[in-house]
């Protein structure tokens, strides 16, 4: 879709304007002007009535009579923002537009064209006006789409990889969603390719820096939103306009349709929802379980409440020993399961959303191979339940995890009783056998959060097993049970990576040394920084680590006290960096 307002270049083109015969003398670097208005002029002083964008017809009749008049009269015209000036021949200048206004208009960069043969105006005026009026129409057309074709997907829930889709399909446009490091969740090249879009994209998204919350930076061609709800901001949605229009030469010409702004905002708040939205296919009674440990978890109803609903069902909890559990895949989705957009793991829900750009592309598999394999997971946990003789609620709590609320008489039957579930678990849901020659390794994972006397403390246990069970995935042990002890600082992270506040704190402490990072790709300060902090801020040893001369291993540390504006010899300065260190590695591992 065009622009609203038609270019002088369009204008010139028009059958009306045909007829009068046109000769573009001077401002050929203005022809892609758009023209908001037509308006007829014979006053010097026109100027002054003008707002900017209109295309000036005029017989000069009235114009001046001398050269410093003829100046003045350009760049009055120029200096109000007009689109191009249209003299008709033949009433004043008989045979051509005096030299001086030509020279004038051609250092303005002004669009001048003279009409040889005589021509009503007001066939001129019609015809723009019908065409500002028809584009218009089409843009109103185009916007009311815009909000029917993100309401269908609002209401059908559709993920963030649709969503995109979508997106880059109105737009014609590659579109690409972020989180807050500038990891890519979900992507569409609009039929460009893939590998050039995504290549280096964290480097590249960090010179991206728009002014606003929607914004168009001009200097990468990038359109540019945030996305998040409730004041809560987790990613940016960006579009790239034009994708193959331009100059000529590349660039992009002016700002991009108001059209595409809509779209980039209705697609970002439409994934914003998206997030909040949870789909529930399950049998009534999984969803009750799925319903009081959702309570649980977000304090949504009175514990005196939860109790009696859990009573109904066959699940004392009052004067219990109560402990919460997670039991989740190693991986995020069987191999070759595809991610949203092209390959990866799922966006949507409380999985990690980030994924590898380089992720190589999937073969085809069944879309429900995910939720699938979560349902035989939870009727496995459901199974080891009753095999064990053990009393609880148990439901998947998001896409990738089932939770358990085991109730037990009291806390001496705890270790017994949760090394004979996890046990349950994996004779229900057998481990593959080793093959190529690759050892052995356990592929589900159970974490138990610390129990607890009260359903008041639930929470408490449940959202440690959750976190336990993220953290679980990067730890190369296989225990039976994964109990809080088993954590440290780099699991603790790594369960936060998606954390929006953890993001936020990676990018205040370490935003300005990437910046100069993506600015100077030979130089990469942030790998001295952590060979510095690694060896325990010993300058020597972080010196022989790097690779590089004392010297030269002072004067980078120098530089990147100066960029980050810290002092590196402070112990909490250093410890600080040191810990938004390993939060990034969290955030750009899956």
């Amino acid at each position: 879709m065009s622009p609203v307002f038609p270019t002088v270049r369009e204008v010139l083109a028009l059958d009306p304007v045909r007829r009068g015969a046109p000769r573009l003398v001077a401002g050929e670097a203005g022809l892609d002007r758009p023209v908001r208005w037509v308006h007829v002029a014979e006053v010097p002083d026109i100027a002054t009535l003008l707002g900017g964008g209109e295309l000036v017809l005029t017989t000069g009749i009235g114009l001046p009579a001398d050269d410093a008049g003829l100046r003045a009269f350009i760049g009055d015209l120029a200096e109000v923002g007009v689109s191009g000036l249209v003299v008709e021949l033949g009433r004043r200048y008989p045979t051509e537009v005096p030299r001086v206004m030509a020279v004038a208009a051609e250092r303005r960069g002004l669009p001048l064209v003279e009409l040889r043969r005589a021509t009503p105006f007001v066939r001129i005026t019609e015809a723009v006006h019908a065409q500002i009026v028809d584009a218009q129409l089409h843009e109103l057309r185009a916007t009311e789409e815009i909000h029917q074709r993100f309401t269908d997907l609002s209401v059908e829930g559709a993920g963030a990889a649709e969503v995109v889709r979508q997106a880059a399909e109105l737009a014609g446009c590659p579109v690409v969603l972020e989180n807050l490091s500038r990891q890519v969740l979900a992507y569409d090249p609009a039929g460009e390719s893939a590998d050039l879009l995504l290549d280096g994209w964290e480097q590249h998204s960090r010179r991206i820096r728009p002014t606003g919350r929607t914004a168009y930076d001009g200097d990468s061609g990038w359109l540019v939103t945030t996305v998040g709800a409730r004041g809560q901001d987790w990613g940016r949605l960006l579009l790239r306009w034009p994708a193959r229009a331009g100059l000529g030469d590349g660039r992009p010409v002016g700002t991009p349709p108001t059209r595409l702004t809509i779209l980039v905002e209705r697609a970002a708040s439409t994934l914003a929802l998206g997030r909040l939205i949870r789909r529930d296919a399950e049998g009534l009674e999984r969803q009750l379980h799925r319903t009081l440990l959702t309570a649980l978890l977000d304090h949504s109803r009175p514990v005196d409440e939860i109790a009696l609903r859990a009573r109904a069902l066959g699940v004392t909890l009052d004067r219990r020993h109560l402990v919460g559990i997670m039991v989740r895949h190693r991986r995020d989705a069987p191999a070759g399961t595809p991610a949203p957009g092209e390959g990866g793991p799922p966006v949507d829900g409380a999985g990690p959303p980030a994924y590898p750009v380089t992720w190589p592309t999937p073969a085809p598999v069944d879309p429900q191979a995910g939720p699938a394999r979560l349902r035989d997971l939870a009727e496995a946990v459901g199974q080891a339940l009753r095999e064990t003789k053990l009393s609880g609620l148990t439901s998947p709590v998001d896409d990738q995890a089932v939770g358990v609320l085991l109730a037990l008489p009291d806390a001496a039957a705890e270790e017994r009783a949760l090394t004979a579930f996890a046990a349950a678990v994996r004779r229900r849901h057998p481990d593959p056998p080793p093959s190529g020659g690759n050892s052995h390794r356990l592929t589900v994972i159970v974490a138990a959060g610390s129990g607890v006397g009260s359903l008041r403390e639930v929470r408490r246990s449940l959202v440690e097993a959750r976190q336990l069970a993220e953290a679980a995935r990067r730890d190369s042990r296989e225990l039976p049970v994964f109990r809080l002890p088993h954590v440290g600082l780099a699991g603790l992270l790594h369960l936060l990576r998606d954390e929006p506040r953890l993001q936020t704190f990676v990018e205040r402490e370490l935003g300005a040394l990437l910046a100069h990072d993506a600015q100077h790709p030979r130089e990469q300060l942030l790998g001295t920084l952590r060979a510095y902090l690694e060896q325990g801020r010993n300058k020597s040893a972080g010196a022989a680590a790097a690779h590089l001369s004392r010297p030269a291993f002072y004067e980078r540390l120098a530089r990147i006290g100066r960029i980050l504006g810290v002092d590196l010899d402070s112990v909490e300065t250093s410890l600080s960096l040191h810990v938004a260190l390993l939060a990034l590695d969290a955030i750009r591992t899956p």
